[in-house]
């Protein structure tokens, strides 16, 4: 199969349900399909062919969904790109990818015509945006103003897109999943979830993250709706929800954390299913989620890009309070996931409950990254994509996420994992978020620092929280020094950037 498979079956069988809103512009599916189509023949005569690449730089709407599918319509690859990368890294996975048409909106952070003159495989900057074209961009209205065009062969095991990771951290890796990974992690999300036609899903979370994909092809297989928000505002995604009877949504913590606060006491009755995932939520979040919306059943997802990214899922009733409750885990695998530990040295399985580097396998797993064979040895290992993440299974088979194999910190000999402390920190009654990382020290080697943000109702200072700590956590885990920030700076997919605390750069630049 191939991704606009989806858009076919849809027009088919439910050509007139309503398929997308965004900003008051609503379509049904046969439209979509009509308007994907016709965008498609557009970027033919611009030269798009198969497996060329089609990179994408902007905020969400409707105009980002068709060109995800107009790209698998000519059998291209799509290249969605981070808006919060610097001008620097974005033209790093241009000329990394090849693309020949950089589709912008009005958002993209230093892009202008004169990127075309850099980078020679780059032909055509086409504007996705709702003000006029700017100078050197063609308005897709112009692109997509002709007829329709058949659709090329391929899919299957064929490259579908290039997702880039890492870069944040040094030269970015280019991630190649076909249309069989992004589908086959569709259908195991699926049957979980529940979702079918009547879905109406929101899309807050960034739509260049692999997470939000999956969710946008699994909604477009199921011929779902898809309610597209620019981007995550707490206010304006509990008005979406109100305003178009959304039931599905997928958010990392930090977010849900701020929608709670939005609420304000409103029931949002049509929602149903809430995915997570980025990190397990702290269990006063998901206690203060539950009190806010008891009618809402979470779901968290653990996994990476190179998963396409889903390895395992936690469902409702194992976030509940009591001897079930799993609410520190990150679930089990998906039906047609596997996932083992291993050790990082030797290779070999440890017994369960000891910490390694998680590995997991499946139809959903990447070919590899894009022009890098040696990177793709390391991650592809003995039939195994190796994470780089550590944690480990219980007896149940449920998977525990300890943190980055990169990220552990090595104090006084001993080694502390992030994840824990942060955990920890996080049920303290006045923390928002926090985020621990190793500091050099000339004593212990690194120090466990941790930053933190505070609930706004707590004032300028906490009191007692290492002493709250070290009721929980082995002293040596616990943190050292403690840093209160009014925000973390986040990464596109709103996580904490350890690498901006790091080196001591601010939430805001």
């Amino acid at each position: 199969m191939r991704l606009d498979d989806c858009l076919t079956r849809a027009a088919g069988i439910w050509p007139d349900r309503p398929a997308t809103c965004y900003r008051g512009r609503s379509r049904t599916w046969r439209q979509v399909h009509a308007d994907v189509s016709t965008l498609a023949a557009g970027l033919r005569t611009l030269g798009v062919a198969a497996g060329d690449r089609v990179a994408l730089l902007g905020s969400n709407s409707d105009r980002y969904l068709d060109c995800f599918f107009a790209a698998s319509w000519l059998g291209a690859l799509v290249v969605p790109l981070n808006t919060r990368l610097a001008p620097a890294e974005l033209e790093t996975c241009l000329w990394d990818s090849g693309a020949s048409v950089l589709a912008a909106d009005d958002t993209a952070p230093g892009v202008t015509a004169g990127l075309a003159g850099d980078l020679p495989e780059l032909r055509h900057l086409v504007h996705i945006g709702e003000a006029p074209a700017p100078e050197g961009f063609l308005a897709i209205e112009d692109v997509a103003g002709g007829k329709a065009c058949d659709r090329a062969g391929g899919g299957g095991d064929m490259a579908a897109g290039i997702f880039y990771t890492g870069g944040t951290t040094g030269e970015p890796k280019g991630v190649v999943l076909t249309h069989d990974n992004l589908l086959a992690n569709a259908w195991h999300m699926l049957p979980a979830l529940g979702w079918s036609e009547d879905t109406v899903f929101l899309h807050a979370a960034p739509m260049f993250h692999a997470a939000d994909i999956c969710c946008l092809v699994a909604v477009s297989v199921v011929a779902g709706r898809h309610v597209i928000l620019p981007r995550f505002d707490a206010g304006n995604v509990v008005r979406a929800i109100e305003e178009n009877g959304v039931t599905a949504l997928g958010l990392v913590p930090t977010m849900i954390s701020a929608l709670t606060t939005a609420l304000d006491g409103r029931p949002l009755p049509t929602l149903a299913t809430m995915l997570y995932g980025g990190s397990p939520m702290p269990e006063e979040l998901i206690a203060r989620t539950r009190r806010a919306l008891p009618r809402v059943r979470l779901w968290q997802a653990y996994g990476q890009t190179e998963a396409a990214p889903g390895l395992t899922l936690l469902p409702p009733e194992r976030h509940e309070p009591g001897p079930a409750s799993k609410s520190r885990s990150a679930g089990q695998p998906l039906p047609g996931c596997e996932v083992t530990i291993r050790d990082p040295l030797t290779g070999a399985e440890p017994p369960r409950g000891e910490i390694g580097e998680i590995c997991g396998r499946g139809d959903n797993v990447m070919r590899g990254y894009w022009r890098k064979p040696e990177l793709t040895g390391r991650a592809l290992r003995d039939g195994w994509l190796h994470t780089g993440d550590c944690g480990y299974l219980d007896n149940d088979g449920f998977l525990y996420v300890a943190g980055r194999l990169d990220d552990m910190i090595i104090t006084g000999g001993e080694n502390v994992h992030p994840a824990e402390v942060e955990n920890v920190i996080c049920q303290h009654p006045a923390v928002a978020e926090a985020a621990v990382i190793g500091v050099p020290d000339d004593h212990w080697g690194q120090r466990v620092h941790a930053v933190i943000v505070l609930r706004p109702e707590n004032g300028p200072g906490i009191g007692g929280l290492v002493e709250f700590c070290r009721g929980r956590l082995a002293g040596y885990k616990c943190p050292r020094t403690v840093e209160i920030r009014e925000a973390l700076p986040k990464t596109g997919a709103g996580k904490a950037d350890k690498k901006r605390l790091a080196a001591r750069i601010p939430a805001d630049e």
